[in-house]
C-alpha cells in the first residue's frame, strides 16, 4: 500500500524471473512492497505437546517421542505399476503409547535415512485413522540430538507459529514464506503513512515493526499488534482518499436551489392526505440544507423498504423546480420507471399538469423517458426537456444518451444505486451547466461502516421509521421437501387472502422460456445461477430453479384454479409489462407470478401475500426487498419462503434469519457476514493491490468510524498532504489508475 522507492524493487530482480512471473500472474504481486503486503491468511501452531496416549482426532499435534522401528515397503500403484511405489512406516513411542507415522513416494528418502530406531525427535502433523489405527501422514519433524537439547527447545519448536499464505497451485504457501523471508529486511525501509501523533496517540507499532510481526510472529500478541496496526493503515488511507474527494466536491460550484415560500412544494404539501413522519421531516431538512449551498449536494438516502423514500425525493425535486431548475429521477428498469412516473403523477395530481387545461397555478410537467418509447412520444419528451417545459423527468438510462439535452438540470436522483454504473451517473451529471446536486436512494439497508467505506464520499441520511398505516408482515419458512402439506397450506392461505378481496405475488428465480431453459443446455458447462449467494447444497440444487411460466401454469390448473393468474418478467415487451402491472394495480388480477422485476418500487397496497419459490436461491437482502412489496396497505402482510433445503443447511439458516426479523439493517449485517468480505466493496475495491487484506468491514466498525474522523481532520488541515509524504505515497499506491477513476466518478 505504501510502496516507496526502497520497496519498489521489482520481484524479478530479487527472486528471479520464474518465481516473479508466477507471483505477478497468479497473485498480482510485482514489487518487494507488494510481497510484504501479502499477509498470512492464518497461522498454524505445531500444536501443544501431547502424550501419545491421549491424541485427539483430526487435530494438529506435536509430540516428542523415540523411534521404535522403521520399515520400508514397496507396492504397485497406478503411478508405479511395477511395484516401484514406496511407503515408509515408522512406529514411535513416548512411554505412554505408540503411534504410526507414514511417508510416501519421494518423501521417504530423507526420513528413511534420519529416523533410525532409538532416535529421539519432535513430530508435528494432523492425527488421522487408517485401518483403525491412529497415524500421522507426512509429519514435519525436528531431530533432538543428545541430551543437551533441553525442554526449552522442545517447547519453543512446538509453540512456533507457522504463517500460512494465500497461495496458488503454482506457488505453495511455504515457497511464499521463503520468498518473504528473503525480502523481509526491506521492511525496515517502509515509510509510515500514519501521522506520528495518530500512531502514538493510539499506541500502534510502527509500520516496519508491524510487517516483521505479521510475517514472523513469536507470540500471538505479536500477531494482534501487527493486525491492529495494519487495519488502521487500510482504514485510514481509504478514508483519507474519500475525505479528499469530499473536500474537492466542496470546492466545485453549484447553483443553490431554494423552494419559493408559496410555490410548488408548499402547494404539494398542502394536498398531502397525511403528515410526514419525524424521520421524513428530518431527512428533508438535511436535503434542503444541502440544496441551498453553492456546492453540489452528494447524499445517500437509505431507507427501510416502505419508509417513504420516494416522497422525500419528490419533495426535493419539487424544491428544485420551484427554484427554476429541472430534476431527473433515474430508475434501473422500465417497469420501475413507469411505476415511479405513475405514483409521482398520482401524488401531484393537477400540480403535474403544467401547460394543460385544468393544471394548477404552480404546476409543472412530469415526463417519462424510456428506451422503448415510440418515436413521436420520444421527440415530444425530448422537446419538453430542452425547453424546460418539463420540470421533472423520470426514466431509465435512456436519459443519458447524447441526444438528451436539459434546459437547466439542478438535481439528479438515482434510485437503487447498486444497479447503476458509476459511468452512467457521471454521464448524467455532465448534462448540467454546472454540476447538479446528487441524491442516491437505496432500499437495501447498508450497515453504517459499509456506507462509510463504499459510499464514503456521500453524506448519509437514514429513514428508519415506517409511515403510519403500514401493516406488520408475518414471515414463515415453508419446508416443501420435509413437509409437503405445508406447501398445500400455503396455497390455501393465498386463496383465503383473495377471498377477502386482496391479491398475492408468487416469485420464482427463473423465467422458463426458451432462452433460459437449462435442459436445452444439457451437456454444456453449467451456467452460474443468478441470485444465489450461498453454496449449492443438497438435492434441491440438482434440479433447475423453478420458473415463472411453469409455476403459473401449474397453479392456474391446480391449487389456484379459478383465480385470475398473470405472469410478469423482464423479457416481456415493455407495453405488455405495463399492461400487466396496471391490471394488477387496478385489482383485476388476483395473483401475479413474477421474477424479481417486482423487487423494488412496485407499490400495490391491496397485495397482502407473497410466496417466494426456491427462496434459498435469493440473497438475504433480496428476500427482504421482495417481502417489502406486501403489507403496504392497512391489511397485514404475509410472506412465505418456500425451500426444499434440509433443516440443517446454511441456506435454511439464512431463511430462518429473514423470517425472524423485519430489521433490514440487521439482515444486511447477516448477509455480509455470510458473504466473502471482498465482495462487499465491489467495484470500489477492484485491482489486486487495493483490496482489503486485514480490515473486516463489519467487525472493525470502530476503527473505520475513528479513521473517518481522523482522516477528515487531517484533510481539513492539509488538503494536499504536503506535510505527510508517507501518506501521499500510500495514497498513490491505493489509487492506482482504475481506483482513481472510480473515485473521480463517484
Amino acid at each position: 500500500m505504501d510502496l516507496v522507492p526502497a520497496l519498489q524493487e521489482p520481484l524479478k530482480k530479487v527472486l528471479g524471473p520464474a518465481t516473479a512471473k508466477v507471483m505477478a500472474e497468479h497473485l498480482g504481486l510485482h514489487t518487494v512492497g507488494d510481497l510484504l503486503h501479502h499477509y498470512p491468511r492464518r497461522y498454524e501452531e505445531r500444536g501443544q505437546l501431547t502424550h501419545l496416549a491421549d491424541l485427539p482426532m483430526d487435530e494438529h499435534v506435536t509430540v516428542v517421542a523415540q523411534v521404535a522401528d522403521a520399515r520400508l515397503h514397496s507396492f504397485a500403484s497406478s503411478k508405479a505399476p511395477r511395484g516401484k511405489g514406496q511407503r515408509l512406516e515408522v512406529t514411535i513411542t513416548d512411554g505412554s503409547g505408540r503411534l504410526q507415522l507414514v511417508f510416501f513416494g519421494n518423501g521417504v528418502h530423507k526420513p528413511h535415512k534420519e529416523l533410525l530406531p532409538g532416535t529421539r525427535a519432535m513430530f508435528a502433523g494432523k492425527v488421522s485413522v487408517f485401518n483403525r489405527r491412529l497415524q500421522l501422514a507426512h509429519p514435519a519433524y525436528e531431530l533432538l540430538r543428545g541430551d543437551t537439547e533441553g525442554e526449552e527447545t522442545v517447547e519453543s519448536w512446538a509453540g512456533a507459529l507457522i504463517p500460512l499464505y494465500p497461495a496458488t497451485a503454482k506457488l505453495e504457501s511455504w515457497k511464499l514464506a521463503k520468498a518473504i523471508q528473503t525480502v523481509l529486511p526491506s521492511a525496515q525501509e517502509a515509510v509510515d503513512p500514519l501521522p506520528d501523533s495518530l500512531r502514538e496517540g493510539r499506541g500502534l507499532v510502527s509500520l516496519p515493526e508491524a510487517l516483521l510481526k505479521i510475517h514472523r510472529p513469536h507470540t500471538k500478541a505479536d500477531i494482534e499488534d501487527a493486525r491492529a496496526r495494519l487495519k488502521w493503515d487500510e482504514a485510514f488511507v481509504l478514508q483519507v482518499a474519500l475525505a479528499r474527494r469530499r473536500h474537492a466536491e466542496t470546492q466545485l460550484p453549484a447553483v443553490p436551489r431554494r423552494p419559493r415560500p408559496d410555490g410548488l412544494l408548499t402547494a404539494f404539501d398542502d394536498r398531502l392526505p397525511f403528515t410526514l413522519t419525524d424521520g421524513q421531516q428530518r431527512v428533508s431538512r438535511e436535503i434542503f440544507d444541502d440544496l441551498a449551498t453553492d456546492h453540489p449536494m452528494h447524499r445517500l438516502l437509505q431507507g427501510e423498504v416502505g419508509s417513504g423514500k420516494t416522497l422525500v425525493a419528490l419533495r426535493a425535486m419539487l424544491a428544485v423546480v420551484d427554484s427554476g431548475g429541472q430534476a431527473v429521477m433515474l430508475a434501473p428498469t422500465e417497469v420501475l420507471a413507469q411505476q415511479h412516473h405513475r405514483s409521482v403523477v398520482e401524488m401531484m395530481g393537477e400540480l403535474a399538469e403544467g401547460g394543460m387545461l385544468g393544471g394548477a397555478e404552480h404546476a409543472t410537467k412530469v415526463v417519462l423517458l424510456t428506451g422503448s418509447m415510440g418515436v413521436a412520444a420520444r421527440r415530444h419528451a425530448l422537446l419538453d426537456l430542452a425547453t424546460g417545459e418539463a420540470g421533472i423527468v423520470i426514466g431509465t438510462h435512456a436519459l443519458i444518451e447524447d441526444t438528451v439535452q436539459f434546459h437547466d438540470l439542478g438535481l439528479v436522483v438515482v434510485d437503487e444505486q447498486h444497479r447503476f454504473g458509476v459511468e452512467q451517473r457521471d454521464a448524467l451529471r455532465g448534462k448540467g451547466k454546472q454540476p447538479p446536486h446528487l441524491l442516491v436512494m437505496t432500499a437495501t439497508p447498508i450497515p453504517r461502516t459499509v456506507a462509510m467505506t463504499v459510499f464514503g464520499d456521500l453524506e448519509t441520511s437514514v429513514l428508519d421509521q415506517l409511515p403510519a398505516g403500514r401493516s406488520p408482515i408475518a414471515s414463515h419458512v415453508v419446508p416443501a421437501a420435509d413437509k409437503p402439506h405445508f406447501l398445500a397450506r400455503a396455497w390455501e392461505r393465498v386463496r383465503e387472502e383473495v377471498s377477502k378481496g386482496h391479491q398475492a405475488y408468487v416469485v420464482c428465480p427463473r423465467i422458463g422460456d426458451e432462452d433460459d431453459d437449462p435442459r436445452k443446455d444439457a451437456g454444456k458447462a453449467p451456467k452460474k445461477k443468478a441470485a444465489q449467494d450461498g453454496p449449492p447444497e443438497g438435492d434441491a440444487d440438482k434440479r433447475p430453479p423453478l420458473a415463472v411460466l411453469d409455476v403459473a401454469e401449474g397453479l392456474a390448473k391446480g391449487p389456484l384454479q379459478g383465480l385470475g393468474v398473470e405472469v410478469l418478467h423482464g423479457r416481456m415487451q415493455p407495453d405488455d409489462k405495463d399492461a400487466v402491472m396496471r391490471r394488477f394495480a387496478a385489482g383485476e388480477t388476483d395473483v401475479l407470478v413474477a421474477t424479481t422485476v417486482i423487487e423494488v418500487g412496485v407499490n400495490v397496497p391491496n397485495a397482502t401475500a407473497m410466496v417466494i419459490m426456491d427462496a434459498d436461491r435469493f440473497g438475504v437482502s433480496q428476500l427482504h426487498q421482495l417481502r417489502g412489496r406486501v403489507g403496504r396497505g392497512s391489511a397485514p402482510g404475509l410472506c412465505l419462503l418456500v425451500s426444499e433445503m434440509p433443516e440443517a443447511s446454511a441456506a435454511r439458516q439464512r431463511l430462518n434469519a429473514v423470517a425472524s426479523t423485519r430489521d433490514g439493517f440487521e439482515l444486511s449485517r447477516i448477509d455480509l457476514e455470510q458473504r466473502r468480505e471482498g465482495d462487499v466493496l465491489g467495484q470500489a475495491q477492484s485491482g489486486a493491490r487495493t483490496s482489503l487484506r486485514v480490515l473486516a468491514v463489519i467487525e472493525d466498525e470502530e476503527i473505520i468510524a475513528e479513521a473517518r474522523q481522523e482522516a477528515a481532520a487531517v484533510v481539513a488541515a492539509d488538503p494536499e498532504l504536503t506535510g505527510l509524504p508517507g501518506l501521499r505515497t500510500a495514497l498513490e499506491a491505493l489509487l492506482d489508475e482504475e481506483r482513481e477513476q472510480y473515485l473521480e466518478k463517484g
